[in-house]
């Protein structure tokens, strides 16, 4: 499994698993957690989810599909913006890791940015930090001004990553978000790597992967996964879609592969706000 580094060094696969809108239906949940084990021993060993998810079901699903496997995990949960004050952030993290049944998660993220000041929410997380509750904090959904305004506080706290929204139809943030990144040496994980889907009839996609034997969606996560410092965390409810997936690390994309990608999804030649699905 190739790896992409955190900002602290920690190394985490570069493609782990999505669970957004897993857990919802009791008659998958079988099936669900299948997957979920079936990306684990294919070394998908990164899981993220969020209190937010089925209002808490997607952390239970995972809490029992790594019962007897935590040491082979890497969780990353997620704080929803009206809990992230000094007190809330503590109670949302314990009640998920409750959920869960582990007494800490790997990353803890910001899941987007409220009313709270960001200054706070980093205090309550390093709080939990100290506390061993939390590994390490990281941040979701938020762009270049926050990312500054995150480095300009005392101490000028850097997240672990950045969790956004990016895919071949969502290229935003290679106009700056990306760069900025780059300097702080923080990472994006991408979620939703194939837009849910909603790109894979594409033509251009489809021509691409048929002249490598292989998927639209499997070309669309090797897209985002070109980069050494992106990692991508796409979601399968199933065995089958979890080992598509998986194979999209052996999928090279060609310059010229590159070239078509772009002329049918073109880069980004300004600012675009970052998107959030």
């Amino acid at each position: 499994m190739r790896t992409v580094t955190l900002r602290s060094g920690t190394a985490v696969p570069a493609l782990g698993q999505g669970t957004w809108h897993m857990g919802d239906d009791p008659s998958r949940r079988t099936e669900e957690i299948d997957a979920l084990r079936t990306g684990i021993d294919l070394g998908m060993t990164l899981l993220d989810t969020a209190e937010m998810y089925g209002d808490g079901a997607a952390e239970e699903l995972v809490g029992e599909a790594v019962r007897g496997r935590r040491e082979e995990v890497f969780l990353v949960s997620k704080v929803l913006p009206h809990h992230a004050d000094r007190h809330g952030t503590a109670r949302a993290c314990h009640a998920s890791l409750r959920r869960l049944g582990t007494d800490h998660v790997d990353l803890y993220l910001l899941h987007w940015r409220g009313g709270v000041p960001l200054e706070e929410t980093v205090e309550a997380l390093e709080d939990l930090v100290r506390e061993g509750s939390v590994g390490a904090w990281g941040v979701s959904n938020l762009d270049v001004e926050d990312l500054d305004e995150l480095a300009a506080l005392r101490g000028g706290p850097v997240p672990e990553t950045d969790q956004v929204l990016y895919n071949l139809t969502r290229r935003g943030p290679e106009y700056d978000l990306l760069p900025r990144c780059r300097e702080l040496g923080v990472p994006l994980m991408a979620y939703s790597p194939v837009e849910q889907g909603r790109l894979l009839g594409h033509a251009a996609l489809r021509e691409v992967a048929d002249a490598h034997g292989a998927t639209p969606a499997q070309v669309a996560l090797a897209w985002v996964l070109r980069h050494d410092d992106v990692l991508a965390i796409p979601k399968a409810g199933s065995r089958a879609h979890v080992e598509e997936n998986r194979a999209a690390l052996e999928l090279t994309l060609t310059g010229e592969d590159l070239a078509a990608l772009d002329a049918a999804f073109p880069p980004p030649s300004r600012k675009h706000p970052l998107e959030i699905l």
